[in-house]
């Protein structure tokens, strides 16, 4: 098979006729053998039954549905599971990304040997104070962590090879940043392409000016452990023993002044009286805690069960 189409969706039952009709038009016309995995989030509005029809008019389509609403994350990883295609495309199902766009990302993977294809949406169609802006500087601050140069990391219309998907694994609101998985796992070959996007043409937004700050600290957060997940130490023992010895030298430096001075006759104060004292204590406290959480880490790591899992690439 060419191409799935993973679709998740929460309360968009209206679109989902649109949209299949447009995926098979767009398609059928380039003569790829695709499927359509729509999962259904937690849906209320009747979304599922919507899903059901379609699958039955259409044997290309499948449908996945949670009891509840699990987030964006669960949905991309329960559909890359049952995804069959060669190339699996992921999109929104609100309309605003367009299923012309699939051929395009298509034979970006397959022709041009490319891992991972991201859409940029040059010209979005959202409000500019509460999306453009926040975005922009959203992305300008992926680009920076994670060194790939995408415009818009967030785009839900994306393409990825089929041993992409299989080989990450996309939890808790990591699916923002799946080419940073991608690349974690060692698959570098990752560029876009310039997308179309359109107005939501039914329903409402499902997410807020919260997923900006949620997008930071998760993005941090796979930072941390893509660099020091299986070395711990190397960060906290690093920083532990820095502060200890930073720690060690004020308190050191601050009993010997007070010496010298006592044995030179000049008025001194008493080590205790000195607030810098306790900053240095304070410095060694938390360096030795710094250290003892790396070598705790340390153990944690060692005792995990994927601490040897590696993506092999080809073998002989």
């Amino acid at each position: 098979m060419d191409i799935s189409v993973v679709i998740p969706l929460f309360n968009e039952r209206e679109s989902l006729p649109e949209l299949s009709a447009w995926i098979a038009r767009v398609l059928e016309a380039e003569g790829l053998q695709y499927e359509v995995i729509m999962v259904d989030d937690g849906s209320t509005d009747g979304s599922w039954d919507t899903v059901r029809e379609l699958s039955a008019a259409d044997s290309r389509i499948h449908g996945i549905r949670f009891r509840r609403n699990y987030g964006k994350s669960a949905a991309l990883y329960c559909g890359f599971a049952k995804a069959a295609g060669d190339v699996v495309i992921t999109m929104d199902a609100d309309l605003q990304d367009s299923p012309d766009e699939i051929p395009a990302l298509y034979h970006k993977i397959k022709d041009e040997g490319y891992d991972v294809v991201s859409g940029w949406k040059q010209h979005r169609k959202d409000n500019v104070l509460t999306k453009n802006l926040p975005s922009k500087l959203f992305n300008a601050t992926a680009r920076c962590i994670t060194g790939i140069r995408l415009h818009d990391m967030n785009c839900g219309l994306k393409a990825y090879r089929s041993d992409v998907v299989k080989n990450i694994e996309v939890y808790g609101e990591m699916h923002r940043y799946i080419p940073y998985l991608a690349k974690n796992a060692g698959f570098t070959r990752i560029g876009e392409v310039p997308v179309h996007h359109s107005k939501r043409k039914y329903g409402k937004s499902k997410f807020g000016m919260n997923r900006f700050v949620n997008g930071f600290l998760d993005l941090l957060s796979l930072w941390f452990l893509s660099t020091f997940g299986k070395q711990p130490m190397h960060f906290f023992g690093y920083s532990g023993i820095a502060m200890f010895l930073v720690g060690g030298v004020m308190a050191v430096w601050i009993i010997v002044s007070k010496l010298v001075r006592q044995g030179a006759g000049l008025p001194y104060r008493a080590v205790t009286d000195q607030p810098l004292f306790y900053l240095a204590l304070l410095a060694v406290v938390l360096g030795a805690m710094f250290f003892l959480a790396g070598f705790l880490g340390e153990l944690v790591s060692r005792a995990s069960g994927d601490r040897n899992r590696y993506n092999i690439k080809d073998e002989l």
